[in-house]
């Protein structure tokens, strides 16, 4: 069966708790082969997404599809295909690392004659080989995550579904559970639930921040950023021409170049500027330069100022939800304040 076709998509998804809406109108799709990090504040939803991807929670509304196939209407069919770790992995500490994997294999109805190669496979990929006959409750906090990973990826499931894998480890640890993870991505589609920036940058191609039960942002680390500041940010060193000359000439490289910051010093220009942004990083390096020789001006150093995970993170959660409780109370104030207007014109 082709990897290729297996995939997830997410249609207008919304999921009440009785009165409480926890996930709104989310819609996202995700290819074969990729690592999809999903970031969001505790309480933002993503475990939500997460628990009706793999058919422990039923949409309020819209659909999920996994594999082409309808989380709601075959979820015993989902669940073949996708590997999941959930945030408290489920071990049982009385076993050995070999008898839960055995036991796992058995739950997961993979043929007899099949099991031990599998458990095989799964602990040469997680590192757990000299550990196969040690008990769960003797493990390291690192050795049980690995268990808990070897347990999702027994049937080699073409998707995985990892809710906060790193939650509890050391530094050295994460590092390693993060190294794991990326090799997966390779040959499988990931989808990565964390609260952990630094988790994204170094393992995941795609993000998708959700706040307050919606889609706050998804694409590239790096479109996002570029979205959000309306563009890219060059820093340029040119020698050639004065500054006032040279911010002159920034407008046959771009009329929409908007200029940040400014400086000349020993012959020397320095500028800052916000461009719009090209199909990628060498497109507009490219640029910048045929631009320099079309103007007999010399680049001495060039840089691309980017926004880091953390700043678009803020910007998306922190500052959306501050601004849309700011707007509400206004909208308050204003209510009550024609509420006072009605009621005083009456007396």
């Amino acid at each position: 069966m082709s990897m290729g076709k297996f995939q997830i998509e997410v249609q207008n998804l919304s999921k009440f708790y009785g009165s409480i809406e926890a996930v709104k109108d989310v819609s996202f799709s995700l290819g074969a082969e990729q690592v999809l990090g999903f970031l969001g504040p505790n309480g933002a939803g993503k475990t939500t997404v997460m628990k009706v991807l793999t058919g422990f929670h039923f949409p309020s509304s819209g659909k999920a599809y996994v594999g082409g196939i309808p989380v709601d209407e075959a979820p015993v069919e989902v669940k073949k295909l996708i590997g999941y770790l959930p945030e408290s992995v489920p071990l049982y500490g009385d076993l050995t690392v070999d008898e839960y994997l055995e036991f796992a294999a058995q739950a997961r109805l993979i043929p007899k004659q099949a099991r031990r190669p599998a458990i095989d496979a799964s602990l040469e990929a997680c590192a757990l080989g000299a550990y196969r006959g040690r008990k769960i409750e003797t493990l390291s906090k690192g050795y049980r995550q690995r268990t808990g990973l070897a347990q999702a990826i027994l049937h080699d499931p073409p998707i995985l579904i990892l809710d906060e894998p790193t939650t509890g480890l050391d530094p050295n640890q994460i590092i390693e559970i993060r190294a794991l993870i990326k090799e997966l991505g390779k040959r499988k589609t990931v989808i990565l639930s964390t609260h952990i920036l630094q988790e994204v940058e170094a393992v995941c191609s795609q993000v998708l921040i959700i706040n307050e039960g919606r889609i706050a942002a998804q694409g590239r680390p790096e479109e996002i950023a570029g979205t959000m500041k309306g563009g890219v940010t060059w820093e340029l060193v040119v020698k050639g021409a004065g500054l006032e000359a040279i911010k002159g000439k920034l407008a046959k490289l771009d009329s929409k170049i908007k200029i940040a910051s400014a400086a000349a010093a020993e012959g020397l220009a320095e500028i800052s500027f916000l461009m719009p942004g090209e199909k990628s990083d060498n497109a507009g390096a490219e640029k910048i330069f045929d631009w320099a020789v079309s103007e007999g001006l010399k680049i001495l150093g060039m840089s691309r100022k980017k926004l880091s995970i953390e700043d678009i993170f803020v910007k998306l959660t922190v500052e959306q939800s501050s601004s849309e409780q700011s707007s509400n109370e206004h909208g308050s104030s204003e209510q009550s304040s024609t509420k006072r207007g009605k009621h005083e014109g009456k007396k």
